[in-house]
């Protein structure tokens, strides 16, 4: 077992990756000021990313990222349409805290796509019902990796397994009867 890196696919101690690609784990780095979005469009602080680079990835505007500013935050975050053909990242106001940066000021940045293809941990009552239930577990394979992120998001925010459960049943059953009338149309 070789023991490697995944940022810049170097050896090193301590952390082992097993079977990556590392042709779709390009990562580039960038150095830009941080911006705001319009009110009307969220008001949400981002930065800006490059359709150039966007198309490098396998997956392209599809690809979930993780992204590392100032070697001091990393998050996982998606691609946003800018409007000019260009994307964006939203940069949470937590995360500016963190840097201790505002509006204006410059960071530098990487971003490397996520080796999770959600972006999230699949947290443990869900693994489990997909484990022992096969129509769960189909359902849930039939959702997109944005309802599936939704899903979670969800249950998380739930303390209680007995209210984790009825929520992942209650979403799973209102996504397929939407499939079930979408396909009727």
């Amino acid at each position: 077992m070789e023991e490697m890196f995944f940022l810049d696919k170097m050896p090193r101690k301590g952390v082992i990756c097993l079977d990556i690609d590392f042709v779709s784990m390009t990562k580039f780095s960038f150095q830009q000021s941080i911006g705001q979005l319009e009110a009307r469009k969220g008001g949400y602080f981002f930065l800006k990313v490059m359709a150039e680079t966007v198309n490098q990835w396998e997956k392209k505007r599809a690809t979930r990222l993780i992204c590392e500013i100032d070697d001091t935050v990393s998050y996982s975050c998606g691609l946003n349409h800018y409007g000019d053909g260009n994307f964006y990242i939203i940069l949470a106001t937590k995360a500016l805290k963190a840097l201790g940066k505002s509006l204006g000021d410059e960071v530098s940045f990487t971003l490397y796509p996520d080796p999770n293809p959600l972006g999230v941990e699949i947290p443990e009552v869900l693994q489990v019902l997909i484990d022992q239930d096969e129509e769960v577990k189909q359902s849930f394979n039939e959702l997109t990796d944005g309802k599936k992120r939704s899903l979670i998001y969800t249950i998380v925010k739930v303390k209680d397994i007995d209210k984790q459960i009825a929520k992942i049943m209650s979403f799973l059953e209102e996504e397929r009867l939407k499939r079930i009338k979408k396909n009727r149309k």
